[in-house]
């Protein structure tokens, strides 16, 4: 049985990464998806072969006219919207707070909590109209810790935990779920750049170290988080709202049990 047969979804930052792995499975799960990236290229380019359930569409998540005219798009062309991902985001200018450029942390904020806020804005009419749905917000396990030397993106991630609660409780009424998955180091091309960050003389020894904060001393995969995401999107999640869903082996708690 499909776990999304019939629904319809709507994806941020779906030209890689856990975005791409959220499309790819959500499509193989009978959901229809209009993946948005704003990268054009890049994202005509990753959702090649996934056929006709999924639509392409360039656009900046910061833009409200251009989210404005993703979710009418993706209304118009398959019914409506069931299940919202905020999932586009940006790292920034890694730097200690007494270097950190102002620029790169007003850009890092407008990406990663605006461009949510605007998401979610002009997705809740369509998901209203089809008597409610589920948002699922990409966030971090940056959102409770404080890595250093990452003040810009660990204050974005914060904020979207204030965003989910404040959604959560405001659009209950109209049975729409809102909470965040929070991956901890996902492996994705990105992370080849901070291990090569990390340990710039031997990045294999960096991508030991990066693992090392983990209990399981290994990566989430972009598909692990994927899974998380199809189940707060299913009607099994029905009763699933306002909270953050770790998936960070064991992150937070500051490395492996026998550390």
């Amino acid at each position: 049985m499909l776990r999304m047969g019939g629904k319809v979804a709507v994806v941020t930052g779906a030209a890689s990464g856990i975005g791409l792995a959220a499309t790819r499975l959500f499509a193989r799960e009978g959901a229809s998806v209009l993946a948005i990236d704003l990268d054009a290229g890049a994202l005509q380019k990753a959702v090649e072969g996934l056929g006709p359930t999924v639509t392409p569409f360039p656009a900046d998540v910061t833009r409200e006219d251009q989210m404005g005219q993703a979710m009418a798009a993706a209304a118009a062309a398959y019914g409506g919207i069931d299940v919202v991902v905020p999932n586009a985001g940006i790292f920034g200018e890694q730097a200690p707070i007494e270097r950190c450029p102002v620029e790169n942390l007003k850009r890092v904020l407008d990406v990663n909590v605006a461009g949510v806020v605007v998401t979610i804005k002009h997705a809740v009419p369509f998901l209203a109209r089809r008597g409610g749905g589920s948002i699922i917000i990409t966030s971090s396990v940056g959102a409770v810790i404080g890595n250093p030397d990452a003040v810009a993106y660990t204050a974005s991630k914060h904020a979207l935990t204030g965003v989910m609660k404040v959604a959560a409780r405001e659009l209950a009424s109209r049975n729409i779920r809102v909470n965040t998955v929070n991956p901890g180091l996902v492996d994705t091309p990105m992370m080849r750049v901070v291990e090569a960050e990390v340990c710039p003389e031997d990045p294999m020894r960096g991508r030991e170290m990066l693992q090392s904060a983990t209990f399981f001393k290994r990566f989430v995969q972009p598909e692990e988080v994927a899974e998380l995401m199809l189940f707060l999107a299913s009607d099994a999640a029905i009763n699933c709202t306002g909270s953050m869903y770790m998936i960070d082996g064991g992150m937070q708690y500051g490395g492996g049990p026998s550390d």
